[in-house]
């Protein structure tokens, strides 16, 4: 299945439809199907658009909670697709060159490995293009929820630069974009193996993972079974927010050990991987596999 972009020349709707082409054999195949530009009605003049950048496309503001609800519909269905595995949330702006990068590369393909499920995350650019890439370099599939706008690169465009078109959805709405990255760690079995991995990043990144962390507290994150979720640390980036968080629990606004509880700080990929194998007892299910195997 891949998607299509529809759009105007004037003012009118820009998102991807479906297309009900099939999918070959293996879980990640390349796309071969066609996509085209379609035409779409033009709206009332009146109505107020938002103009991309590079692309000249406009995006309007929605006009009902229909074409909200048809975008999360639309992630859910990738969702079950693609399985659930490992969310990765990460700042944008970090590219190949800063260190960070190469840490979340190599985390992201060998939690891949490890846990051996599907890597997600918001398909931009950055931390999130670096545990894509490292997922994709140990052969495990990859999904994404793009989005129009980042703050780095690929900024509004549709389009991501190299993965196949069924792999990721281009989402209007930040909305959408965060039901599909939290269903897609959702752990619906015993048997599914998730998690949420936070690597540094600004305010979209927060955003993102204090509203799943919240989820996770108040146990509305759509499973009974308990979401591992994992704060990447690396060189001490996240220390003065764990310092405020300290001063919460002292202020009363949490409780003693609550923190703790809902998630693991990391220092390193080691801990995180260590962390990951005692979880979900992957060592144990390797070798018996490899027991059985030869």
């Amino acid at each position: 299945m891949g998607f299509s972009i529809a759009s105007s020349n004037s003012f009118g709707h820009c998102y991807l439809i479906q297309d009900h082409s099939q999918r070959t054999g293996k879980k990640f195949a390349s796309f071969h199907g066609n996509f085209k530009l379609s035409t779409l009605f033009t709206r009332a003049q009146s109505r107020k658009s938002f103009c991309c950048k590079l692309e000249g496309i406009d995006f309007q503001e929605r006009t009902s909670p229909a074409e909200v609800k048809e975008e999360i519909e639309q992630c859910y269905k990738l969702i079950q697709r693609l399985g659930r595995g490992v969310v990765y949330l990460g700042s944008s702006r970090f590219g190949p060159n800063h260190p960070h990068y190469a840490q979340a590369f190599e985390l992201g393909k060998e939690i891949s490995r490890l846990l051996d499920c599907t890597s997600w995350s918001g398909a931009g650019p950055g931390l999130m293009d670096a545990a894509t890439k490292g997922a994709l370099q140990a052969g495990k599939p990859v999904g994404g929820f793009k989005i129009a706008k980042e703050a780095g690169e690929w900024t509004a465009r549709k389009f991501h630069p190299y993965l196949p078109l069924d792999c990721y959805l281009t989402c209007r709405f930040f909305s959408a974009r965060k039901h599909g990255l939290v269903d897609a760690a959702v752990r619906a079995s015993d048997s599914d193996r998730t998690a949420v991995v936070a690597l540094p990043g600004g305010i979209g990144t927060l955003d993102e993972a204090f509203e799943i962390l919240a989820l996770i507290q108040l146990e509305r994150i759509g499973s009974k079974l308990h979401v591992p979720f994992l704060l990447m640390n690396y060189n001490s980036f996240y220390s003065k927010l764990l310092d405020f968080l300290d001063d919460c629990e002292v202020s009363g606004t949490l409780s003693k050990g609550e923190l703790s509880s809902l998630w693991k700080v990391c220092d390193n990929n080691l801990e995180a991987l260590a962390y990951l194998e005692e979880y979900y007892s992957v060592s144990r299910l390797r070798n018996d596999y490899k027991t059985v195997t030869n």
